[in-house]
């Protein structure tokens, strides 16, 4: 069980899966869906203080590197291209819409790269995915439990 509940939370924080996929894994393991939920839940939230805080270190201290560079500059355009329509037209409400559609791709770790991309400032960043995070999790554990 143990083993159960720290994967489900690696795999919460992960920005292969992120709550979406973390939460069904506990389900279908065999926990409880509270625990789940939980779990899932608190690992996600930590996605966007811990992420943020590393891309302000990252870039302030391997901007000069040609390799990091590359891939800051590949990831950041991804993040805008996938979230510009949205942020344009909402702002941070559009940044919580975005994050709370649990589909591949629009989760805590592109709406961080793009909060830090487009400007909004940390605490309305942080709430409006904490937001989008908070209700994308209980629609999948709502699902998780209804099947």
């Amino acid at each position: 069980m143990l083993q159960d509940i720290l994967f489900t939370f690696l795999i919460s924080f992960s920005p292969f899966g992120e709550a979406r996929a973390g939460i069904p894994y506990g389900e279908l393991n065999g926990l409880p869906i509270m625990l789940v939920f939980i779990v899932g839940l608190v690992a996600n939230l930590l996605v966007f203080p811990i992420f943020y805080k590393a891309i302000e270190l990252a870039n302030k201290h391997l901007w000069k590197n040609p390799l990091y560079k590359k891939m800051a500059l590949f990831l950041a355009l991804r993040a805008r291209t996938k979230t510009k329509e949205v942020i344009k037209k909402y702002g941070a409400w559009g940044l919580m819409l975005f994050v709370m559609i649990p589909l591949p791709v629009t989760g805590a770790y592109i709406g961080t790269i793009a909060a830090f991309i487009f400007g909004i400032s940390y605490q309305k960043s942080l709430i409006a995915i904490s937001s989008g995070i908070t209700i994308s999790s209980i629609m999948v554990a709502s699902f998780m439990h209804l099947i």
